[in-house]
């Protein structure tokens, strides 16, 4: 049971205040901080203190010894890796659409690009490693996204409320095929419009959207995203395939797991994610990094619909995110104020706890113990399966538990 020192990434979309004041430094920070890592992920592990006070990274921990920390199970199934990173995202601005891969998608791209020599570190390498990268975002603050295809019929409505000259054309492809190959077909012609025509077409649907705000349309907050996207990127094709996804906001607590393929745009706020320890990005746009369309185009999942919410399902004062990756299981512990009920967890694999609230008292079977203060993680190996969580101070009081979705009791 060791705390863990995590890496900070300090990417242009970040926020200069909310990963500072989760960690208790001043704020604003001198420049943007968006992504706060905790895991043993080889670009960023966190870094350990052992009892020498010598200081080593979690990766060197569970590669050193593989079954110890992660427990045998975990160990084989995963090749002796940590399945999962947990991060704090802290969006100030709205980061690159993209969609991730499935296991077979990336087993395949990966073999491809090894075997053309793509250096891993190439600003054109789509699949750094073989793994897939679902994941699950879990806000802490209201949280703004696109994320998944829209309905069809619905995505009709708001092309219609906005249709310009130049859009009608592109309405009427999709009201011909009302499916996902309608979805793929307008989608694809967007994304690959030559420059010309969508400098043409781009202004018009901008300023459509403007209207539709001034006359308080049915579309309003879709339309301000649109807006949005647009000025921060005036000439990208991204800014049209935003029409044709979901709009959410997730109030604190809530969360949204993507799957391999959903195509997704975090736009603003705070939250936790718990992913599959990968790289692999295939980017649509509203980016100035690369951009592989045939590459998107097969890993895309042009299934649509209304992209489901989640707040937990409760066990034992846990508010439990299941999904269908075998890589992570996230879990929420609360304590309003002055409740000091103890919670047992038990796990025969790897776990994370990371305070965002208060404090926590963290005992172990043996008598050890480590307290989290707000900002705060630690690691706990399947070596030290049980572990009691005691609030410290008056609360509240708020936890999340990372943990190997094959490996939880």
């Amino acid at each position: 049971m060791e705390l863990l020192r995590n890496a900070v990434r300090p990417y242009a979309w970040g926020s200069r205040t909310t990963i500072p004041e989760l960690l208790g430094r001043p704020v604003p920070a001198p420049h943007p901080e968006a992504e706060l890592w905790m895991g043993a992920h080889p670009g960023d592990p966190s870094k350990i203190t052992g009892p020498d006070g010598v200081e080593r990274s979690l990766l060197d921990l569970v590669e050193s010894d593989p079954v110890g920390q992660l427990g045998e199970q975990c160990a084989e199934r995963w090749g002796g890796r940590l399945p999962f990173l947990l991060k704090v995202l802290a969006a100030e601005e709205p980061l690159s659409m993209q969609a991730h891969p499935s296991a077979e998608q990336a087993k395949q791209g990966h073999a491809k690009e090894e075997k053309a020599g793509i250096p891993r570190e190439a600003p054109n390498r789509n699949y750094p490693d073989p793994t897939a990268k679902p994941e699950l975002v879990c806000a802490l603050t209201e949280f703004h996204a696109l994320a998944g295809f829209r309905d069809p019929e619905r995505s009709m409505t708001l092309l219609r409320a906005i249709e310009t000259p130049g859009l009608a054309k592109y309405t009427a492809l999709l009201e011909a095929q009302p499916d996902a190959d309608g979805l793929r077909a307008l989608f694809t012609t967007w994304i690959t419009l030559p420059q010309t025509t969508l400098d043409e077409l781009l202004p018009e649907v901008l300023d459509a959207c403007v209207l539709h705000v001034k006359e308080h349309g049915e579309f309003d907050v879709e339309c301000r995203t649109i807006l949005e996207l647009g000025e921060a990127h005036p000439r990208d094709a991204g800014v049209l395939a935003a029409l044709l996804l979901n709009r959410l906001t997730l109030a604190a607590g809530e969360a949204i797991y993507l799957a391999a393929g959903n195509l997704h745009l975090y736009l603003h706020g705070a939250a936790v994610e718990i992913l599959a320890n990968s790289d692999n990005i295939l980017r649509c746009g509203l980016t100035p990094k690369h951009v592989d369309v045939p590459e998107l185009l097969r890993v895309v999942d042009f299934g649509s619909g209304e992209m489901p919410v989640q707040t937990g399902e409760v066990e034992q004062r846990m508010s439990v995110y299941h999904t269908d990756a075998p890589e992570f299981e996230l879990s929420r512990l609360e304590w309003p104020a002055g409740d000091d009920g103890e919670v047992t967890v038990h796990c025969s694999g790897p776990q994370i706890l990371l305070c965002t609230a208060g404090g926590v008292l963290v005992s172990a079977e043996d008598g050890e113990q480590v307290e989290l203060g707000r900002g705060q993680s630690v690691w706990l190996p399947a070596a030290d399966p049980a572990v009691r969580l005691t609030p410290v101070g008056p609360g509240p009081v708020q936890v999340f538990r990372a943990t190997a979705g094959t490996c939880t009791d």
